[in-house]
């Protein structure tokens, strides 16, 4: 379960941050459910790049350090993934 820690932290605080973008970008919201949904997948893309380059918490290890950047990584993953996925749906609704 060790391992598991860091990639359920990374999911949750990407539909939080999926969720916190669509409040802020409201013309982009996708609805509480998939400003989530996208952002949980935000929030693994976010932890993939973090652990790519090597700060992320993905190894196992909660240090503190970890902990922070996996719920950075899944935050921002996930603002960024439901923004951009609610920007195309908007240009594809303007057509």
């Amino acid at each position: 379960m060790g391992s598991l820690l860091p990639l359920i932290i990374q999911l949750l605080s990407g539909a939080v941050g999926g969720n916190l973008a669509g409040s802020l970008f409201k013309n982009l919201s996708l609805g509480t459910l998939w400003n989530s949904v996208a952002g949980i997948a935000g929030g693994g893309l976010g932890a993939a790049v973090l652990n790519g380059i090597g700060i992320g918490g993905g190894d196992g290890t909660m240090t503190i350090t970890g902990i922070l950047s996996s719920i950075a990584g899944g935050g921002v993953g996930g603002g960024v993934v439901m923004a951009i996925i609610g920007f195309i749906k908007k240009t594809m609704n303007k057509g």
